[in-house]
């Protein structure tokens, strides 16, 4: 479970920054490539690099290569883990944290 706590605080982190949460934003709407997602900020190519390589790195974004071009998508399986982490995390549960402190007292 710490893990979890780990691999998620990295993933809101990079979330963290509006840029890459418009990234993320643009890519729910399917598969893109860097040009396209570049459309719709007032910054430079190697700045969408280092905000992709981010994302990229925390795992919530995936990409294939097609000759010259970089075409980027959403990790739907780590999307999905950080829904339901964010889900667990705010909710009451059997396993609660609160319980296993109250425990140890």
């Amino acid at each position: 479970m710490q893990q979890d706590y780990k691999i998620n605080a990295d993933i809101i982190k990079a979330l963290s920054d509006s840029n890459r949460a418009h990234i993320i934003d643009i890519l729910s709407c399917g598969e893109k490539c860097a040009c396209d997602i570049l459309k719709d900020f007032n910054f430079t190519q190697p700045t969408l690099s280092h905000h992709m390589k981010t994302l990229l790195d925390c795992g919530l974004v995936k990409y294939r290569e097609d000759g010259l071009w970089r075409y980027y998508s959403l990790n739907k399986k780590m999307c999905s883990q950080l829904t339901t982490f964010l889900r667990n995390l705010t909710s009451k549960k059997d396993g609660c944290v609160c319980k296993k402190i109250k425990k140890n007292k």
